[in-house]
């Protein structure tokens, strides 16, 4: 493990040399960054974040379920960390457990493939939670912190509980995707709710999501035509 007082970016650390069961931990993060290139940054000590790598051992057509995977793993860890309820918003965005879907996002998920030795393909996985921030240090309205939530749990105990949480989720991934995948549509808040959907290329519509396709895609009733979203910003407008 690797652990820096400061870093840019944990992943940007991670693939200089990216080799497998590989941690970089920064005490302080300048440059984070989230999905679609965004930027991510709080307070010094306020937040957890790091990279592992790992080699998913996965078929190509299984990857797209790994951010998905991390996902549950990251609130399985947060959740015996915290006490907190926490909730899987689609694809890999964990928000504080709220009936209407509208809870703060306490944790995001950035992963990248590099190659690593050999050219064998190695996942850099990034997160970020946020863990002692208060109302007045969140970097914008929509998202919260374990502290906030009413956690005491400190940078420490949330790590010791997400790195085996991450271990065990890839193991069962390993074993058997679908059953991974069942479990994520089982679990995922956005499933069943009213959503505003907001693509890449500036399109965005409304509908119900109804499920997630084998490569883990949400799938939204538009008005009765029904479509797939790989990637954009998914917004949910009200209960399901």
């Amino acid at each position: 493990m690797t652990l820096l007082p400061t870093a840019s970016s944990t992943n940007a650390v991670a693939a200089q040399d990216p080799r497998p069961d590989t941690l970089v931990v920064a005490d302080h993060q300048t440059a984070g960054r989230g999905r679609l290139d965004r930027s991510w940054e709080t307070p010094a000590g306020s937040a957890l974040t790091f990279t592992a790598v790992v080699d998913p051992e996965l078929a190509d057509h299984d990857w797209p379920l790994l951010p998905l995977a991390v996902a549950l793993a990251v609130a399985d860890g947060i959740r015996s960390a915290s006490g907190l309820d926490v909730t899987v918003k689609w694809p890999n965005d964990l928000l504080l457990g709220t009936t209407d879907g509208q809870g703060g996002k306490i944790a995001g998920i950035l992963l990248e493939r590099v190659s690593g030795p050999g050219e064998v393909p190695l996942a850099l996985i990034g997160i970020g939670i946020n863990v002692a921030l208060g109302e007045d240090e969140l970097p914008v309205p929509t998202a919260s912190s374990l502290a906030i939530g009413g956690s005491s749990a400190d940078r420490t105990e949330v790590f010791a509980e997400v790195v085996p949480a991450l271990a065990t989720i890839l193991d069962a991934l390993r074993a058997d995707p679908a059953a991974v995948l069942e479990r994520y549509r089982s679990e995922c808040d956005t499933v069943g709710r009213e959503v505003r959907v907001h693509l890449p290329d500036g399109e965005s519509f409304t509908g119900t999501a109804t499920s997630l396709d084998r490569s883990g895609r949400l799938v939204v009733d538009a008005g009765g035509a029904e479509r797939t979203v790989a990637a954009g910003d998914v917004v949910h407008v009200r209960p399901a």
